[in-house]
């Protein structure tokens, strides 16, 4: 006797079921990327409006000479001693005046860095250890910039004021600072 030969018959809901599954999957994934590249194309079409921060008088703050502790020079300050004020810094800033500047208090004396992201003008920084000397000057920074400018020595205060500052006023390192706050 002959063995009967049995055929099977395709499984055509299978292979509908299988397409279905594949084609919603494949519409869920171009989804998901289309959707992922439309918000980054707004963001860098769109033009973010910052409004400038305007000066605010806090204080008042005096470079005086390591010689012969004179006043080289007094300028008018705001000041920035929590982490949401020093990390605005002077960024958005369009223009400041020669007699103004920022100071930044920290709590402990410590190794710093600060960059010029976002800072639309030059500014020269200063920082200041305990003792209220200045230990380095970062002169005539480069707005925008990213690079780090590091304190080189430990510091509790850092002096932000207008670049080319310190030169014109003959500042250096080693100079002293005092300030006073009069409108906090």
């Amino acid at each position: 006797m002959a063995a009967k030969q049995v055929t099977k018959k395709p499984n055509y809901i299978l292979y509908v079921l299988i397409a279905v599954v594949v084609a919603v999957a494949a519409y869920f994934i171009y989804t998901m990327v289309a959707d992922n590249k439309k918000p980054e194309f707004k963001v860098k079409n769109e033009k973010k409006e910052v409004v400038e921060p305007q000066f605010k008088k806090q204080g008042e703050l005096e470079f005086k000479s390591a010689k012969d502790g004179k006043v080289i020079k007094k300028i008018d300050i705001e000041i920035a001693d929590n982490d949401a004020k020093r990390e605005q810094g002077l960024m958005y800033r369009k223009s400041m005046e020669e007699n103004q500047g920022m100071l930044f208090v920290f709590v402990i004396s410590e190794l710093h860095s600060f960059w010029m992201k976002n800072t639309i003008i030059p500014l020269d920084i200063i920082f200041i250890n305990e003792n209220k000397e200045i230990v380095k000057i970062h002169r005539n920074t480069v707005p925008f910039s990213e690079k780090s400018l590091p304190s080189e020595k430990k510091s509790m205060y850092v002096v932000e004021t207008v670049g080319g500052f310190m030169d014109k006023y003959g500042i250096k390192e080693g100079d002293k600072m005092d300030f006073k706050i009069t409108n906090y």
